[in-house]
């Protein structure tokens, strides 16, 4: 399993503009659930510490290979989503790893 995340800091000159965003942005990637072949779980998770060095968005999705992760970069569904969020997000960070689902001592989601 592919273990895939991403943490955004979104744009907004207020607090209720950047509250907006986020709440597009969530919107925008639920909506991906259940049309991604190989995506096995999704979720959005929104940041409540507001210290200064935190992101405000990271996305935590699971992927069933390699392959499906891939796939997913380049699905129309995908691209859609990223287009329509282009201007809604100023910085990004990414981590994928792999995780030998079943192995003692690890999470066995």
């Amino acid at each position: 399993m592919i273990r895939h995340i991403v943490m955004w800091d979104v744009n907004g000159d207020t607090a209720e503009e950047k509250q907006r965003n986020v709440e597009r942005l969530q919107q925008c990637f639920h909506g991906l659930r259940d049309c991604i072949p190989g995506l096995l779980y999704l979720e959005i998770g929104v940041d409540i510490s507001k210290v200064d060095y935190a992101c405000d968005v990271v996305l935590y999705s699971e992927f069933e290979s390699w392959e499906a992760l891939t796939a997913y970069a380049t699905h129309p569904e995908h691209l859609r989503v990223r287009d329509e969020l282009a201007g809604v997000r100023i910085a990004r960070h990414q981590v994928d790893y792999e995780v030998q689902v079943g192995r003692p001592g690890l999470n066995t989601t």
